[in-house]
This record gives structure tokens, sequence and C-alpha cells, in this order.
């Protein structure tokens, strides 16, 4: 077992490093391109190899669309079975830290929750990977309040990090009936820049795929690189339709993407990192492209 996992994230890495070699010379050939076809001088790095890259723009073709990456494997296969989800805590949780768990996977269909104990985080991948589980959630707190996640997905990765604030539970909200339990359709709003895409993949494949009849939405919509997650079921009354939150309510805010799962910390590469204290002219905004 440990060697083909070994096996895999090699053969995982390799793949990553040909595709960042073929994008980046797909890239020098574009930057040819427009010189010839502007009638302008030829950037400096590339005079010493324009004429071996303008052969090569005789067999340049377009890819074709919806071709992949190696950062997009893991979730190759995502809709042929659904997700399994597992919820766990940091270490000697607050009550009001369970209850969020739990209230978490009742917005996630399928999850599970497991108490963490003592148990360490090699372990904890360990076992959630020999049990065929495809996402690990492990959430956070200071001082009774969750402040915090982190989703790992198994086996090779990616694992990302968010600052989870305004944690609101079900009971809080208000005016609530039974939890629903089916599928939710689910809303990405303005997540459309690379990074916001990226985040995109790793949220909406938490869920399983929903029918078309089903009443419920889960919503992630972007405001000022904030995620705002609401949890709602919708009634149609004639011409008009109802719409009620359900909840749980909390904001995510991502500040660390990793390329390998969450027992291996630092060692795996980082993704993208956010950087807080870069000097920038106007604010930038990381998630969407506006």
């Amino acid at each position: 077992q440990l060697r083909r996992q070994a096996r895999e994230r090699r053969e995982y890495l390799q793949r990553r490093a040909r595709e960042q070699q073929q994008q980046r010379q797909r890239e020098r050939r574009e930057s040819l391109r427009r010189a010839l076809d502007e009638n302008r001088l030829l950037p400096t790095e590339l005079r010493h190899e324009a004429l071996a890259l303008q052969k090569e723009l005789e067999f340049d073709f377009e890819a074709p669309a919806g071709t992949g990456d190696s950062q997009d494997d893991e979730y190759r296969w995502a809709g042929l079975e659904p997700p399994k989800v597992m919820v766990t805590t940091s270490r000697d949780p607050s009550s009001r830290l369970r209850l969020f768990a739990k209230e978490l996977c009742l917005l996630l269909p399928g999850a599970r929750r497991m108490n963490r104990g003592r148990a360490e985080l090699g372990a904890l991948v360990g076992a959630c990977r020999a049990a065929g589980v495809t996402d690990l959630l492990v959430l956070h707190e200071t001082r009774g309040r969750p402040d915090g996640l982190t989703v790992s997905h198994l086996p090779h990765g990616p694992t990302a990090h968010f600052t989870l604030s305004g944690a609101v539970l079900r009971q809080e909200v208000g005016g609530l009936g039974g939890a629903p339990l089916a599928a939710p359709h689910l809303l990405l709003l303005r997540l459309d820049s690379t990074l916001g895409k990226r985040v995109g993949t790793i949220l909406k494949h938490l869920f399983p795929v929903p029918r078309p009849d089903s009443r419920r939405v889960v919503t992630f919509a972007n405001e000022d690189d904030v995620i705002l997650v609401r949890n709602h079921v919708y009634r149609r009354r004639g011409r008009t339709v109802e719409l009620e939150e359900v909840g749980p309510r909390f904001q995510l805010r991502p500040y660390l993407i990793r390329l390998g799962t969450l027992e291996q910390g630092d060692a795996a590469d980082v993704e993208w990192r956010w950087h807080p204290y870069t000097a920038t002219a106007p604010k930038r905004r990381l998630l969407s492209a506006t």
C-alpha cells in the first residue's frame, strides 16, 4: 500500500513537472508569434531559440476544449460516485465546535463526523485513506469560537486552508424545521479568476451530484475575497418562489493551498499563499477577475 501511494505520488509530480515545462514552451511560442505578427523586435530571451521555435510554430495547434492538467487530476473522476467526506476537529474541542461540526455534516450530504481524540495527523489521514474517504475536513477554534477550516483531498491532495468567521448555528438562525438532507444545487458567484476557479473546484467536489428536483441550494458568494456560505431551501407558491435560510452560516477566506495531503505539512509544495503585507497600489481582487 505504501509503495503504491509513493509510486502514484511520484507519477503525479512527474506529470505536473512535464506539463509545466510544456506550458512554458507554449508561452514562448506565443510570444514569438505575437512579435512576428506585429512586426516588432523579438524579445531578448527568445533570440537564441527563435529559429527552433519558428519551426515548432508550423506544427502548433490549439489544445482541445476541456483538456485538464495535473492540478485537476484528482478530480477527474469526480461525479461518478458520491464523495465520502469525513469531518473532525482539533484536539479537546469545545461544545460549540462539536455542535458546529455536527451541523457541517448536515450541510454536506453523506458526511460523517469523527471524534479526534488523541489521534495524530498521520494516523488520521492513513485511516481515512484506507477507508476510501475522498475529503478530510478539520475544524479549528480559538477560545470556543470556530476560526479555521482545512480541506484535504485524498489520496494525494490538494489541501486548502481557510480562515472561518461569523459562524452562526442553525438554532441561531431561527424559525427552522427539520434539516434538509437532499443533495443541494450549488451557486458559485464571482469565483471566476484562476485562483477562484481552483477554490471553487475544491469546494464543489465536497457535494454529490443533486437530483433535478432538489429544493435545496448552497451558495458560495465571493465578496471582497471573502466567501459567504449560505444554505437555503425554496418553495414555489404559484408564480413566486419563497426562499428560506436553514443554516449554518459562515464565511471562508483562503490563505494557503498545498499540493500534498494534510499530514505532509511543510514538505508539500505550496501552490498558492496569501501575502497580506505586499505593497500594492489598488486593492487586488484574488478570487474574482474584476
